[in-house]
């Protein structure tokens, strides 16, 4: 699955596009590379997004098309 899309499902980032500009700005780390938005997500890469003066580091846990609200803090863990 498309990272950008990823993190849009996950609940990470709420909007693709602002996944997508994200990952353009090189905010977004796989397994410790700066990251594009079409880059494939599986399970089992470290994420990480630097938001501001925060990072939120977590690991893929599952990739899904479509998860419900509830659900979607089970697709990863933080670490």
């Amino acid at each position: 699955m498309r990272l950008d899309k990823y993190l849009k499902v996950s609940r990470l980032i709420k909007r693709r596009t602002v996944a997508n500009e994200a990952c353009d700005a090189g905010r977004v780390l796989i397994n410790g590379n700066v990251a594009k938005a079409g880059a494939n997500v599986k399970v089992g890469d470290k994420i990480t997004i630097i938001f501001g003066n925060k990072d939120v580091n977590v690991e893929v846990l599952a990739v899904e098309e479509t998860v419900k609200k509830d659900e979607a803090k089970e697709l990863y863990k933080y670490i």
